[in-house]
């Protein structure tokens, strides 16, 4: 099979690194505008069947003339590009996937609308959360007779010494989440918080401990509330840096978070993209992030006459990450789970054409494939 890894930062390089271990893939090719990183992994590779490819995403033609005779291409781009890059794979007849489509609820509707057909399988928000959160509430659903809430926590400890703005994944995507109405499905309706408002605070496992954590705009709230039938209430939150938060506020009161380009000395520029080139890119400082990250999915229904919650959840260091693959937890989880969907496309375990959410592909064999990767599952059935 000759897959395309496009996209090549801190999550598709995991990937492209895992795939290149399974021996049905005869041809990987490395895509990306900056081809630094991915010439790093194909020299660390030493292997004869990856190449790299110098990519722009916003450029169709470039995009159709890469992905003639591939089997899969894998999107590890800003969730913005995945649009395009999902259109022009159905237009080609490749296999697609990506690891997360941000959408507001109404658009995720309509990307069902628009893949409706198609006669390639594509497999979207196939990362960490979304993705192996949502496996993991698939798999909590199963064991219930019925389900009512479903609660997704992103907690991390993740350290950098000397540095005191930084994302350790996408900065687009991690300014663009901070500064989007967060949408909540409460009591069977979809509603919407403004950007960074709505927080608590969550008792993540050992080591990470108590956090603040924040409900932001995610998939899983869409998704989750959409699939699963007579679930009342869905959200995503994720533990942020007050810091950050901080930042992320002044930096959108001053609309350094908009993605249409505005004048600047006769110089069309998209103040994100500006801030996302000032911002060091994840790759550059993987070797220095101390702590432990975790995705927790607490899934809440009525088993057997009785309350209970189903709760799922991974944890892993970001030292171990980088010794593993050179990546920071949040990146390799990302990475990993996508590589797993993938290669479940690749050993014909998901045989849906169309739009294919992780929640609806086999579930135990997921998560039998993180843990033969090496990944922690954890699960507690509690009476409530």
């Amino acid at each position: 099979m000759k897959i395309i890894q496009l996209g090549c930062g801190i999550t598709g390089l995991v990937c492209a690194e895992e795939l290149a271990k399974n021996k049905k893939v005869t041809e990987l090719v490395l895509a990306d505008v900056y081809t630094g990183a991915a010439e790093a992994l194909a020299k660390r590779l030493k292997s004869s069947k990856v190449s790299v490819e110098k990519v722009d995403a916003t450029d169709e033609k470039a995009l159709k003339k890469l992905m003639k005779g591939a089997d899969i291409i894998v999107s590890a781009v800003s969730w913005t590009l995945n649009k395009k890059v999902m259109r022009v794979a159905i237009e080609m007849g490749v296999n697609y996937v990506d690891f997360s489509m941000t959408l507001p609820y109404d658009e995720a509707l309509k990307q069902k609308n628009i893949t409706t057909g198609a006669k390639i399988t594509i497999l979207s928000c196939m990362g960490s959360d979304p993705g192996i959160s949502d496996v993991f509430a698939r798999h909590a659903v199963d064991k219930l007779d019925s389900v009512d809430e479903i609660r997704t926590m992103d907690g991390d400890t993740g350290a950098v010494e000397g540095m005191d703005f930084y994302t350790l994944w996408s900065p687009t995507d991690m300014m663009d989440e901070a500064s989007t109405p967060a949408g909540i499905f409460r009591d069977g309706k979809m509603i919407f918080a403004a950007p960074l408002t709505s927080k608590g605070t969550y008792q993540f496992p050992a080591p990470i401990g108590k956090l603040t954590v924040y409900n932001t705009d995610h998939e899983e709230t869409f998704i989750m509330s959409h699939i699963f039938k007579g679930v009342k209430n869905v959200d995503f939150r994720i533990a942020i840096d007050d810091g950050f938060v901080n930042v992320a506020k002044a930096l959108t009161l001053v609309g350094l978070n908009r993605r249409d380009p505005v004048d600047v000395r006769g110089v069309k520029v998209a103040p994100l993209d500006l801030l996302a080139a000032l911002m060091p890119r994840p790759t550059d400082f993987a070797d220095k992030v101390k702590g432990t990250a975790a995705i927790v999915v607490e899934t809440t229904g009525m088993l057997k006459g009785k309350k209970s919650m189903v709760k799922m959840w991974t944890i892993m260091s970001h030292e171990k990450a980088y010794k593993i693959s050179k990546a920071n937890a949040t990146g390799y989880l990302v990475g990993i789970a996508g590589a797993i969907g993938t290669e479940m496309l690749i050993d014909g375990e998901v045989k849906q054409k169309g739009l294919v959410w992780p929640e609806m592909i086999p579930s135990e064999s997921f998560i039998r494939r993180m843990k033969a990767k090496g990944l922690e599952v954890h699960e507690q059935v509690i009476a409530l």
